[in-house]
């Protein structure tokens, strides 16, 4: 991101309330991650294993959270949590201004809770209740009767409470069971853009508090998803699906329904989950197994195949 007006390093250490090292009257141009840094730009660095890498990029100023023996000629603000300061200077400085919607559906009953913002051409159905300092980006439809808590994100596109995918094959073809549930989600959720969260078939689907969506992920029915959670792009989940706190899916898991997943479970990209797993470790494949097994039966066929 670059700034409209460049400010000073002296600038940045007074908003930031933080020791700096460096010209005062040096310009900060621009704010970028590590990967996207051009001169002008500062970047931030809070791990020591990326301090190299930050030192040595084309930043000339650098938010870290100690002060090298090698700065590499960079300029720095000192930080205790240079992650929340970077994000402090993006807010101070990124300033979007969004539509506000004067054209949203907005069906009977709705609730929407102070501070919250909802875009233009989305839908929010009958009953719909948003608390909170919310975000609803353009072209989000809610079906009635979700409720959404404080201080959540829906991205464009996103769909949340359809009817579940539940059907009874018969001879002349196949006949849907009604949905009659809902959606639940929890304070500080975010969700990316053409997600799809399936209401329950009688009960609820939860989202817990402080879970994260990328986008296109789908949430079947009755899914219950704890604290906490990571859900990377074209996650599947499977109905009545219950998953802990703390757990991550990386890209494109696939999730078989009715089945447990345990608090901290790791699933790495690509894998399938065809039957309840523990929590607190690391998974891979399909069916997915513990990354460590996986890894030594991998190097076992490698050997195998050097020996022929």
């Amino acid at each position: 991101m670059q700034l409209t007006h460049p400010i000073t390093l002296e600038q940045a250490a007074h908003f930031l309330q933080c020791r700096y090292v460096g010209e005062p009257d040096a310009p900060i141009t621009g704010l970028n991650e590590i990967h996207k840094v051009r001169p002008g730009d500062l970047t931030f660095v809070d791990f020591h294993k990326y301090y190299h890498k930050a030192l040595h990029s084309a930043a000339d100023f650098v938010l870290i959270d100690q002060e090298p023996d090698d700065r590499n000629y960079k300029s720095l603000l000192i930080s205790k949590n240079p992650f929340d300061d970077f994000n402090k200077l993006i807010r101070r400085f990124h300033r979007p201004t969004p539509i506000i919607g004067e054209h949203f559906y907005q069906g009977v009953g709705v609730q929407i809770g102070e501070g919250s913002r909802v875009m233009e051409h989305a839908v929010l159905g009958d009953g719909v209740v948003i608390g909170r300092d919310c975000l609803i980006y353009p072209h989000v439809v809610i079906y009635p009767g979700t409720y959404i808590g404080d201080r959540v994100v829906i991205h464009a596109n996103t769909v949340i409470g359809q009817d579940a995918f539940y059907f009874k094959r018969k001879p002349e073809g196949y006949d849907k069971l009604l949905s009659c549930g809902r959606v639940l989600i929890h304070n500080d959720v975010e969700i990316g853009p053409c997600c799809t969260i399936s209401r329950g078939v009688s009960g609820d689907t939860i989202i817990g508090a402080g879970t994260k969506f990328d986008a296109q992920v789908h949430i079947g029915h009755g899914v219950e998803m704890g604290k906490n959670c990571l859900m990377a792009a074209q996650v599947g989940i499977g109905g009545k699906t219950i998953i802990g706190d703390e757990v991550k899916f990386w890209g494109q898991v696939g999730v078989q329904k009715d089945i447990r997943i345990g608090d901290g479970a790791e699933v790495l990209g690509q894998s399938g989950i065809t039957k309840s797993i523990d929590g607190g470790q690391v998974y891979f494949g399909t069916p997915a197994t513990n990354v460590r097994q996986v890894y030594r039966e991998m190097a076992w066929l490698r050997s195998q195949a050097r020996a022929k």
